[in-house]
C-alpha cells in the first residue's frame, strides 16, 4: 500500500534518530496544511503556539521511555507522519505552562483529534497528552500500525 509513511518516512534518513524532530515536511500533507490552519487560528486569537514535534522514532520513544518523559514504551501516531505535538511560543521558546484547551477547541475545528480528549471529551481517560494533535481515531490506530489503513486525504475522524 503506497502513502506517505511508506513513500516518505520510511526512506528519510532520520526514521531511526533518537533526536526531536519538528520537520513539518514528515507530517503527511494534509495533516500539515491542518497543523498550520490550526498555528495560524490561534495567531488570530492571540496565542503564540509552535510545532515542537513531528515524527517520532521508535529508537526515540524507548529513549523518552527510559527518561519517564512518557508512559507509552510503543511510539503511536507520530511515527506515521499523523500527528503533531504543539506546544506555546513564548520568545521563541517552547512553553507547556497553562490550559492547551485553545488547542483542544482548535484541533476539533479542523477535524484532528486532540490528546486532551482523544475525540470524546464526554469521557473520562485515563491518559491525556495537552499538546498532541492527531489526524487518526483511536479506533483507527490498530489499523494504521499494522499497515491495512492510511488516512485517505479526505479521511474525517469524526464521521
Amino acid at each position: 500500500m503506497a502513502n506517505f509513511y511508506e513513500d516518505v518516512i520510511k526512506n528519510d534518513p532520520r526514521f531511526n534518530s533518537t533526536k526531536c524532530i519538528n520537520d513539518v515536511n514528515l507530517l503527511e500533507p494534509v495533516t500539515r496544511a491542518l497543523v498550520q490552519q490550526i498555528i495560524a487560528a490561534a495567531a488570530e486569537q492571540g496565542v503564540a503556539l509552535m510545532v515542537f514535534e513531528t515524527f517520532r522514532s521508535q529508537a526515540r520513544q524507548q529513549q523518552l521511555f527510559n527518561q519517564g518523559v512518557t508512559e507509552l514504551r510503543t511510539v503511536g501516531v507520530h511515527n506515521y507522519g499523523l500527528a503533531c505535538d504543539i506546544v506555546k511560543n513564548v520568545g521563541g521558546e517552547p512553553s507547556w505552562d497553562g490550559s492547551f484547551a485553545v488547542l483542544g477547541e482548535l484541533a476539533h475545528a479542523n477535524k484532528m483529534i486532540w490528546g486532551g480528549d482523544w475525540g470524546h471529551p464526554e469521557v473520562k481517560h485515563t491518559f491525556y497528552d495537552w499538546d498532541h494533535v492527531q489526524r487518526c481515531t483511536v479506533a483507527m490506530q490498530p489499523q494504521l500500525f499494522a499497515g491495512t489503513w492510511y488516512p485517505a486525504d479526505d479521511y474525517n475522524p469524526y464521521l
